[in-house]
């Protein structure tokens, strides 16, 4: 049933408590990335790689969670993180930083899609646009119910998720035993066990840098946040925070079965590998259910925000349509982008799925004037947005001598430097006007 109202489609109709808090935030961060990185991970920083991995994005939760209650208290009217820019940020400063949105926002589209093509193709055996198809219809029909219909599946999405990650490994390690995964792995592939690792350290770092930043300026988890109840919003994130990191570990002892008595040739390989692996029909359907559910909710819900800042917080702004218009303008731009999304992820080849980490100096520039633009309770120099795209500029630069970890240090280091200047120096010039 189609809502009847703009605001209906963006909020739903009632208020979430913890519970249903964590399952909606849950149905947003268990993504793609979460199934097709803990094999890259592992391979990459052995365990301490997948616990980091988990640790991450526990702790950015966290840390995001800690804030809402100050940010639902400032900006009780706001639905969307665009209305808070818009209350805060002026002119240029509010259109560069609603660029950047919408660029991490069809960069987060993209990968869910290139992720879709990825499991589709290893797991069905079918060709990739036959898949495809099914899975941008069913996101598409999903975005169109607004935000009630999508609450309604994501119980369902998330009850696939949580089996999944449960019954695989217990029924693996009941049928196999664990010692015998132990020395397969201490035969096959010994580093992935070694506990010193010299990058595991600033990998974790890094990533909880990255982590903090997407949630930073994620569209869906910002609506969330005023869907959950004020009272219950931090607790909300933080057990969120706390049951997600379990869902990385879970994928990650997955692989580990996957490949514990024998060798591979790439990270995708390690998905073949699993399925010949999984003797059970009802749990290679359980399997596929929950990649099919962890990807639909998120690609569900990123068309959902992403059309409605599209429409809501940039055109709407220009041409001033009312209610009823911005609705139907909302299902168009749904439509395309789930049009776009299928051509491209149909053509392109799964290899391009290192555009993952592709965005990490954005996600590490932006942290400062999003830090700015919550706290800072004068208002906001309109320089700001600009530091954060100096810092940008000075990571991809550094690109060509530094690795992609000491990049987006580099961007965040000094965006965050920039930004801190303008402020003292706003400071200074307002103290001397004050005097004359």
């Amino acid at each position: 049933m189609k809502p009847r109202t703009y605001r209906e489609y963006i909020q739903g109709t009632i208020s979430f408590g913890v519970a249903y808090g964590v399952v909606t935030l849950l149905a947003r961060w268990v993504t793609g990335n979460t199934i097709l990185s803990s094999p890259e991970t592992l391979v990459k920083y052995g365990l301490l790689g997948g616990i980091g991995y988990a640790m991450m994005g526990a702790i950015a939760l966290f840390l995001f969670g800690w804030i809402t209650p100050y940010i639902r208290e400032r900006f009780p009217d706001s639905m969307t993180i665009g209305d808070v820019l818009r209350k805060r940020l002026q002119g240029r400063s509010y259109w560069f930083v609603m660029g950047v949105l919408l660029l991490t926002s069809l960069d987060s589209l993209l990968i869910q899609a290139l992720g879709a093509g990825v499991l589709f193709h290893f797991l069905l055996k079918t060709p990739i646009y036959v898949g495809l198809l099914v899975f941008f219809l069913y996101c598409f029909l999903l975005s169109l119910g607004g935000m009630k219909q999508i609450h309604r599946f994501e119980g369902i999405h998330i009850s696939f998720i949580f089996a999944a990650i449960i019954l695989i490994p217990v029924y693996f390690f009941i049928q196999k035993g664990i010692f015998p995964v132990y020395d397969g792995l201490l035969l096959y592939h010994p580093y992935l066990l070694f506990m010193k690792h010299n990058e595991i350290t600033l990998f974790i770092l890094t990533a909880l840098l990255i982590g903090f930043g997407q949630v930073l300026i994620d569209r869906a988890s910002w609506q969330r946040m005023y869907i959950i109840e004020k009272s219950k919003v931090r607790t909300s994130f933080m057990m969120a925070g706390m049951i997600w990191a379990t869902i990385p570990l879970a994928f990650t002892a997955i692989v580990l079965i996957a490949v514990y008595g024998q060798g591979f040739e790439n990270i995708y390989s390690i998905l073949s590998q699993l399925v010949e692996k999984i003797d059970s029909l009802f749990l290679l359907l359980l399997f596929i259910g929950c990649c099919f559910s962890a990807i639909a909710s998120t690609v569900g819900a990123e068309l959902h925000a992403t059309s409605i800042m599209v429409i809501r917080n940039m055109l709407n702004h220009r041409y001033a349509w009312n209610e009823g218009q911005q609705l139907k303008k909302t299902y168009l731009v749904s439509g395309i982008l789930s049009l776009v999304l299928f051509l491209i992820s149909s053509i392109l080849s799964p290899s391009l799925m290192e555009l993952i980490f592709f965005f990490a100096q954005v996600y590490a520039a932006i942290i400062p004037t999003m830090l700015v633009v919550i706290f800072y309770k004068k208002t906001v120099p309109a320089s700001i947005p600009y530091c954060s795209l100096i810092g940008l500029g000075g990571g991809m630069l550094s690109l060509s001598s530094y690795s992609s970890i000491q990049s987006t240090w580099l961007s965040f280091v000094v965006a965050s430097g920039l930004v801190i200047l303008v402020l003292m120096g706003n400071e200074v010039v307002k103290h001397r006007k004050r005097r004359i």
